[in-house]
């Protein structure tokens, strides 16, 4: 499985890190002692700086506590036993965060005050447009969460085509990807935000990223509730696949989505545009950052003892 883009890392990691973790506690998503060192030890910081090596601090930590939210989100929302009814109740103050950034309305939800964070800071930094397609981006992805969420509750595999549609946004990767602009700090106009090629390679990196991670996430996966939601688990149901032979085809696919990734980044450079080439950099940068990570990371890496094929998996990149 190929990874031909750069992997770097920033100088902001560790301090990053920390302050991420900080900003975790202070929120009230996750208070329970042990749950909070395990989160410690996954270093989540590190993935912000694998992913946005280039970011300034303050651009690295809007960025990394959000990719955070984004764990403590799942962790409490989507790798648990939640039935879809109560993600749907939960949704509420959320969109009336993301809906409001100046309404002043108190907000229970731990989860919602920090989002509401997130989401000023979000408009600190970038333009209306930005924050509007963030906003939009979130949405899709909280309500994707209860069609997962239905899924486990009626244990359901989906089948492949649907899976691949909303695994697109179950993963989150369009919220991550949209805070690349803010990154860099080279906003793109919307028509090139809207441009075939720039709206093909950002699907080509999303799925090179969640079939990563649920080639990477099986491990821990596929004893618990959301093992059916898993690209693993759909070719072994639907496609008359072994468990290896389904993930050999993932890393088929993902291997060509990269190779489309190259051919879309030579076409697109032929336009001039630094903003786009900024946003195509920090793509591959989110590709080569979240292997790196993954491939380190105790939340993975723990779930490898004792299995054969994510460890295969990891030993052949």
């Amino acid at each position: 499985m190929s990874c031909p883009f750069p992997s770097l890392i920033s100088p902001y990691a560790a301090q990053v890190d920390r302050e991420t973790l900080s900003w975790l506690r202070a929120c009230r998503m996750i208070d329970d002692p042990a749950e909070l060192e395990r989160y410690r030890e996954a270093a989540y910081g590190y993935l912000g700086a694998r992913a946005y090596p280039y970011a300034s601090y303050e651009m690295l930590r809007l960025v990394t506590d959000w990719c955070v939210w984004l764990f403590a989100f799942d962790d409490a929302f989507c790798e648990s036993d939640r039935r879809s009814a109560e993600i749907a109740r939960a949704l509420p103050q959320l969109l009336i965060v993301l809906d409001d950034l100046d309404a002043g309305i108190p907000v229970e939800n731990p989860f919602a005050r920090g989002m509401r964070d997130v989401m000023r800071r979000v408009a600190a930094a970038g333009n209306a447009d930005q924050l509007d397609g963030w906003r939009a981006l979130t949405k899709d992805y909280l309500f994707a969460q209860v069609w997962e969420a239905a899924n486990r509750e009626d244990a359901v595999v989906p089948h492949y085509n649907d899976y691949v549609f909303m695994r697109r946004r179950t993963g989150a990767m369009p919220t991550v990807f949209s805070l690349i602009e803010l990154a860099t700090g080279q906003a793109l106009t919307p028509e090139e935000r809207r441009a075939p090629g720039v709206r093909a390679i950002t699907e080509c990196a999303n799925d090179v990223v969640v079939w990563d991670n649920d080639l990477l996430s099986y491990a821990k996966e596929r004893e618990g509730v959301n093992a059916g939601n898993n690209l693993v688990s759909v070719l072994v149901r639907h496609g008359d696949r072994t468990t290896q032979e389904a993930m050999d085809h993932i890393g088929r696919l993902r291997d060509r989505a990269v190779a489309r990734m190259l051919a879309l980044r030579a076409e697109i450079a032929a336009w001039g545009s630094e903003a786009v080439m900024a946003y195509v950099r920090g793509l591959e940068h989110w590709v080569s950052g979240s292997v790196a990570y993954s491939l380190t990371s105790t939340r993975y890496t723990r779930a490898w003892k004792g299995t054969t094929a994510a460890v295969a998996w990891r030993d052949r990149n």
